[in-house]
């Protein structure tokens, strides 16, 4: 293993940002890794530092294949994790909404451009994401609808979900876009947890990625075989909403099955304690992301639901 930084930024007011990125192997540039991008993603550290430890254990078993290279990159924006910001602490921007960057322009478009120098000529990119909404997901690989993804190699992380995504206009600056653009084959992966370290579903996805990196040749790793996954659309998961305000009662949560009629959460109204609503489920089917938030506003995403296809 070498550890290296890959860029490095001035800062007037504080020390230097320096991005380290730590090597794996030598040869062609085979699979890339990201972890945290915004500051409030721990799980997405923790789970990179765990990759790094396995990774170190493997190559010094000698299982890194030959002609082979690995990046893995924990963190690239620290900054706002050290004071406990999501996004970029000078000017609230999203390092993940600047990709490819633009070396001359602002802070974080110069993050973004310097960072995806170092990373866009390798084959593979697996970037531990999170998601704009607070809440529980089933862990899953996310890949957009580019016309370059490949769900056949998504299938390979042995995750229960691959879910495709039609790109909005403000996905063309994330990083797994402009990865599948520049001919890598891109995958999110999203685990239980964000700004929490969820150890359960993070083993998973170091399981996952191990899995993948063995089964494209990159590795050799013997581990538990995984799911046979299902491809869904996010277009098809159904978005369940509140109708009213207050202290939000979840009673369901990630792959818990759900039968129509059914009472999924509550909403407590605040001060006198009683139910305002009762959210139950409209359909048969599978809770795929679940709001984890003490409150919940009105006309607010609670759950989204995979919906039982046969009965």
């Amino acid at each position: 293993m070498t550890k290296e930084i890959i860029f490095r930024l001035q800062a007037p007011y504080r020390d230097e940002l320096r991005v380290h990125g730590y090597r794996f192997g030598k040869g062609e540039k085979s699979a890339c890794i990201v972890g945290a991008l915004r500051g409030n993603e721990v799980q997405q550290l923790y789970i990179c530092s765990q990759i790094i430890n396995t990774l170190k254990e493997l190559e010094r078993r000698g299982c890194i294949s030959a002609g082979k290279e690995i990046l893995v990159i924990p963190s690239v924006n620290h900054f706002s994790m050290n004071i406990g910001r999501r996004f970029w602490p000078a000017d609230n921007t999203d390092i993940n909404r600047m990709f490819p960057g633009y070396s001359e322009g602002e802070t974080t478009q110069r993050i973004a451009a310097g960072v995806f120098e170092n990373i866009k000529d390798y084959s593979y990119g697996i970037q531990f994401a999170s998601f704009y909404m607070q809440g529980d997901f089933i862990p899953h690989v996310r890949m957009m609808d580019t016309g370059y993804q490949n769900p056949s190699l998504a299938n390979l992380f042995g995750l229960p979900y691959v879910v495709i995504r039609k790109p909005k206009p403000y996905d063309t600056t994330t990083l797994n876009y402009n990865w599948q653009i520049w001919e890598t084959n891109a995958f999110s992966v999203y685990t239980n947890a964000t700004d929490r370290i969820d150890v359960a579903s993070a083993d998973q996805a170091v399981a996952s990625v191990m899995r993948f990196l063995t089964r494209m040749g990159i590795i050799k790793y013997f581990g538990h075989s995984g799911y046979i996954a299902s491809v869904i659309e996010e277009g098809d998961l159904l978005s369940i909403r509140t109708n009213a305000a207050g202290i939000f009662r979840r009673l369901k949560g990630p792959n818990d099955p759900i039968r129509m009629g059914e009472v999924m959460a509550e909403i407590i109204d605040p001060y006198e304690g009683y139910v305002t609503m009762q959210i139950v489920a409209p359909t048969d089917g599978i809770v795929f992301f679940a709001h984890n938030e003490p409150l919940a506003l009105e006309n607010t995403v609670v759950f989204k639901v995979i919906k039982k296809l046969h009965k």
